[in-house]
């Protein structure tokens, strides 16, 4: 048999070798049992810029405040309705929201009235209060510089906000805050502290930030959003804060004891 015989069998050995491999390994995928892919996601409709999502807790629809009390006696809110939006004057005080969460996705929007006559703190002031504790702060920010963490969208007192993306006094503005509430043994003692995420305006400014344990000593109880009147703080001027399209929606993050 001459060379040439020789490699031509060669050849057809290993590509009948190769095919049958070939064959071989995609018969075994063929083969292969289908995946798990586990249960559907809930089916939620997302609503649109003037309605709430379909599972959300709805606070304030633009009709009435009587989802609200007031903080200090729980007392019928004080604020009023004005073309579909929640005013709250100076002196009618802190109101807080008859439903209370754990862990929660939170909107609202805002707008601050137009004081140019005032600065810092003193300009279109007002809060998010987490269970009633934790405060992300309303602030007329737009060239109005204060204290950083006292700036529109800063956890107060704790963390300023990555920037300042303020829109102008008298124009609509949007929270949507994630925030997830402490954790506690079976005694009751903090285990893990509260964390928050922060979007203003859709741009993130506060990045999961963990919340100081002050204000964390009292246990791991359900709990309000709260709306500050800035009032009560020495020469504040007269306010008129509006709120609308306000609703939070639970999370399902586990236990609130850790066993």
């Amino acid at each position: 048999m001459d060379v040439m015989m020789r490699r031509l069998i060669f050849t057809t050995r290993n590509l009948f070798l190769l095919c049958s491999l070939g064959c071989l390994c995609t018969g075994l995928v063929l083969a292969a049992p289908p995946k798990d892919e586990g249960p559907q996601p809930r089916a939620v409709d997302p609503g649109s810029a003037t309605l709430a999502p379909s599972d959300a807790v709805v606070l304030f629809d633009g009709r009435d405040v009587a989802q609200w009390v007031t903080a200090k006696d729980g007392e019928p809110c004080r604020c009023s309705v004005e073309d579909g939006a929640m005013a709250c004057l100076t002196g009618v005080g802190d109101i807080v929201s008859k439903e209370k969460f754990r862990d929660a996705q939170i909107h609202l929007e805002f707008m601050t009235p137009s004081m140019p006559d005032q600065h810092s703190q003193m300009r279109g002031n007002s809060g998010v209060y987490l269970h009633g504790k934790w405060e992300i702060q309303i602030l007329d920010s737009y060239h109005n510089p204060t204290y950083a963490d006292g700036a529109v969208g800063a956890l107060y007192g704790q963390a300023a906000p990555l920037v300042n993306p303020a829109r102008p006094p008298e124009l609509w503005s949007t929270y949507d805050i994630v925030f997830h509430a402490p954790r506690c043994d079976a005694w009751g003692n903090v285990t893990d502290l509260a964390t928050v995420t922060v979007l203003l305006n859709g741009i993130l400014v506060q990045d999961h930030m963990t919340i100081a344990r002050s204000g964390q000593d009292k246990g791991c109880a359900d709990g309000p959003i709260q709306l500050q009147d800035h009032s009560g703080f020495p020469g504040a001027p007269l306010t008129k804060m509006k709120f609308r399209n306000i609703w939070f929606r639970k999370l399902d993050q586990g236990p609130v004891i850790w066993k």
